[in-house]
């Protein structure tokens, strides 16, 4: 790999884990993962955010494509987008595997 290029996948990878780097987004994507979908005031009745924050971190997670939403007023459903989570489990799971190597820095 060139130094100066870093590959598509790279990019995504970075992305997903940008979007999974706060407790609450790991929250909503647990309380997602155990429903079909969920309710934008429902979150927020029972995450110990604000509405306000809560709608920030589910712009954040939508950005990454880790949810999806529906928007039918005066209600939004949120969702896993299960094609972008299947990507971040493969991603996730690839780079893990690549830097797990036998020998580390510390063992001579």
């Amino acid at each position: 790999m060139s130094n100066k290029v870093l590959a598509a996948e790279q990019k995504q990878l970075a992305r997903f884990a940008k979007a999974l780097g706060h407790p609450i987004r790991i929250a909503i994507l647990e309380m997602l993962a155990n429903q079909s979908c969920c309710y934008h005031g429902d979150m927020s009745e029972i995450l110990p955010i604000a509405k306000s924050t809560l709608s920030q971190h589910l712009n954040e997670l939508k950005d990454a494509g880790l949810i999806q939403g529906t928007i039918t007023l005066p209600t939004v459903k949120y969702c896993i987008n299960k094609e972008n989570w299947e990507k971040a489990k493969s991603l996730f799971s690839a780079f893990f595997v690549e830097i797990n190597n036998e020998e580390s820095c510390n063992s001579k």
